[in-house]
C-alpha cells in the first residue's frame, strides 16, 4: 500500500512540476520557450534575446535564418501569449499604446527595451528592426505554418 502510494504521489509531481514552474518560474525562460515553440525549425532555430518585461507585458527581440524583429506578449494568468510581431515600431511608446497597453506601461517598456538592446551590436538591432509593418498574433491561431517568423508577405495594421 506504501508503494502505491509513493508511486501514486511520484506521477502527481511530475505533472504538477511544469504547471508550479510556470507560476513561480524565470518570465523570460517562459518567453523564450513560446517563441520557441511557435517559430523554431531544425533548418532555422530561433534566437531570443533580449526579453524585457514590464509588468504583464513583454517584447522578445528575435533573429532566424538571416531576419529578425521583435514581439510584444502579454501575461495570460499565468502563461505569455504573443499579440504583436514587428520591428523598431515595438520600441516606441506610441506605438504601444496602439495595441491596448496604457500610457505609462508603454513608456517605461519602451525605454527598457531600448536599453536592453543598446547592450548589443549595432548589426544584432538592424535585424530587429528588419521586420516590416506589424502583425497582429491571433492567439488561437496555429503557427506551426509559418515558414519563418517574420516572412509575412503583407503585414497587417493595427
Amino acid at each position: 500500500m506504501h508503494k502505491f502510494i509513493l508511486v501514486f504521489l511520484l506521477a502527481l509531481s511530475q505533472w504538477a512540476m511544469p504547471a508550479m514552474a510556470l507560476v513561480a518560474g524565470d518570465d523570460a525562460h517562459h518567453i523564450t520557450n513560446v517563441m520557441k515553440q511557435q517559430f523554431d525549425r531544425p533548418d532555422a532555430p530561433l534566437t531570443v534575446d533580449p526579453v524585457t518585461v514590464v509588468g504583464s507585458y513583454a517584447v522578445a527581440s528575435w533573429t532566424q535564418a538571416g531576419k529578425g524583429g521583435r514581439a510584444l506578449l502579454q501575461r495570460d494568468k499565468d502563461r505569455w501569449v504573443i499579440s504583436v510581431c514587428g520591428g523598431d515600431g515595438l520600441t516606441r511608446a506610441d506605438v504601444l499604446q496602439t495595441t491596448g497597453m496604457g500610457a505609462d506601461a508603454a513608456q517605461k517598456l519602451a525605454k527598457a527595451v531600448t536599453a536592453a538592446e543598446a547592450k548589443l551590436g549595432a548589426d544584432k538591432r538592424k535585424l530587429f528592426a528588419s521586420f516590416e509593418g506589424m502583425v497582429k498574433v491571433d492567439a488561437a491561431a496555429d503557427h506551426s505554418r509559418h515558414v519563418q517568423h517574420g516572412a509575412h508577405a503583407a503585414p497587417g495594421k493595427l
